[in-house]
């Protein structure tokens, strides 16, 4: 029997998309890989339904850069409300403590040094982590009792950005992998003698994707319709766009062969990369693997196939 064929086109590429409120990132994953028509997609890093702005989607063979994406900073501006603590961290848990006490902006600076740099943080209950096999979120809503472990993360910048009224405050968040900006809320709320929870939040950066490359799912909405499935490709970044923190090495089409066909590649010349660093690896600008030099060979990890 011959080789099961895939659903969908074989496109490949990036998509910063503006998630809109209220919906899932699977959710949002799955009307984009419609739209598109592609046979593969997947997400990096997710992002609440109560939240918006940059969820970055990888079409066809960009999914094999996703870990270079999830790795990257982020930038995020929320909004907290003091005074009441919810299930979930944000407004759509119910209440489970409450606090008269309603912080200065002198008593809010004084706290963000506590929460910048590396910090240890229990994240939600009601999150993606997975316990046991199971997602925290899901034994949570079956009503257990999820205890979660304290883990490092890195916070490099914390700055309050405005506070529109007594009960609430803006911020501005710059952190690394993993981190929950729910529980940077919760906690900072506790360390000001109150409750707090977060009421907004728009994640406006992921490694290379800013607010400048969002696609509003309405316009590729109004794409679709205009040009098809093909024409959306307009508002797709190449698979290398995630791999802008990785050297490149230019080699030749018989170099190529020998890549795909997973065995290591020579690298010659003084600008060789140095042993251990994760590189990527183009023919005649076309991205065909990426992998870790060691004693002056290419060894390829991922292969791409037409990206």
């Amino acid at each position: 029997m011959g080789q099961r064929q895939k659903k969908g086109r074989p496109v490949s590429g990036w998509l910063s998309l503006d998630k809109p409120l209220g919906m899932t990132s699977t959710q949002a994953v799955s009307v984009v890989k419609r739209l598109f028509g592609a046979q593969k997609a997947g997400h990096a890093g997710t992002l609440d339904p109560l939240a918006t702005g940059c969820l970055p989607i990888a079409l066809g063979e960009a999914t094999k850069t996703v870990p270079f994406i999830m790795d990257g900073r982020k930038i995020y501006g929320f909004t907290v409300r003091w005074g009441e603590e919810t299930r979930t961290d944000d407004a759509e848990g119910q209440p489970v403590a409450t606090s008269d006490v309603r912080p200065t902006r002198e008593a809010i600076e004084a706290v963000l040094s506590e929460f910048t740099g590396e910090i240890m943080q229990v994240p939600p209950a009601f999150s993606a982590i997975k316990v046991e096999g199971e997602r925290a979120y899901d034994l949570a809503r079956d009503g257990e009792d999820v205890v979660l472990e304290a883990r490092p993360i890195q916070v490099h910048r914390l700055d309050l950005v405005d506070m529109p009224d007594e009960h609430t405050a803006v911020f501005s968040a710059e952190c690394g992998k993993g981190t929950y900006v729910r529980a940077i809320a919760r906690d900072m709320a506790r360390a000001l003698g109150t409750r707090g929870h977060v009421v907004g939040l728009r994640r406006l950066l992921v490694g290379p994707f800013d607010e400048a490359s969002m696609v509003k799912l309405d316009d590729l909405r109004a794409t679709h319709e205009e040009g098809g499935a093909e024409g959306c490709d307009t508002h797709l970044d190449p698979v290398e766009f995630a791999l802008g923190e990785l050297a490149e090495v230019r080699l030749s089409e018989p170099d190529a062969v020998r890549l795909r066909n997973g065995q290591s590649v020579l690298l010659r010349g003084r600008d060789a990369p140095a042993n251990g660093e994760t590189v990527f690896a183009t023919v005649a600008g076309t991205l065909i693997a990426i992998g870790e030099v060691e004693r002056g060979e290419f060894h390829p990890s991922r292969v791409f196939v037409g990206a």
